[in-house]
């Protein structure tokens, strides 16, 4: 028999700012060569162990375990979240909370227009097939907002 599992998202968070709240939600309070590291000096704590450092990464798995991430690891194995315009973010967050389907959320007769005209954007086949994994990883993945949009 082959068994196949699904990978449970993760979510991180990047250490680059000291008011973003990070450091105190991940119990990080010292500064000792350069890096950031948990209070008791060895480079532990209750939610995550290692060394930080600027730009670096805490992610945080589904059964809520934490580890770190260097930023050049971290932009090798992580891809950046899509960017869409704020009329489809707007459409998926009420497609997900009306429970629509990802394919009835696509469904062009449905769709609002500034979300068709979305849709409409592209010259080729590989255009179309690029807009709706876009759309798809948004719904999946999570996005970010284009800015000024």
């Amino acid at each position: 028999m082959i068994k196949a599992y699904l990978k449970r998202p993760v979510c991180v968070e990047r250490i680059d700012e000291l008011g973003t709240g990070l450091l105190d939600k991940y119990e990080i309070y010292s500064l000792s060569g350069g890096m950031w590291h948990p209070h008791d000096e060895v480079g532990h704590s209750m939610l995550c162990s290692g060394y930080l450092e600027w730009g670096d990464w805490i992610a945080t798995g589904a059964d809520g375990s934490h580890w770190i991430i260097q930023n050049a690891l971290y932009e090798q194995q992580y891809a950046e979240l899509p960017v869409i315009p704020k009329a489809v973010a707007d459409w998926i967050k009420k497609c997900k909370k009306n429970t629509v389907s990802i394919g009835g959320a696509m469904n062009e007769p449905d769709l609002p227009e500034k979300v068709a005209d979305y849709f409409r954007k592209y010259y080729t086949r590989e255009q179309w097939i690029e807009i709706q994994d876009t759309f798809a990883r948004a719904w999946l993945d999570g996005y970010r907002v284009e800015e000024g949009k």
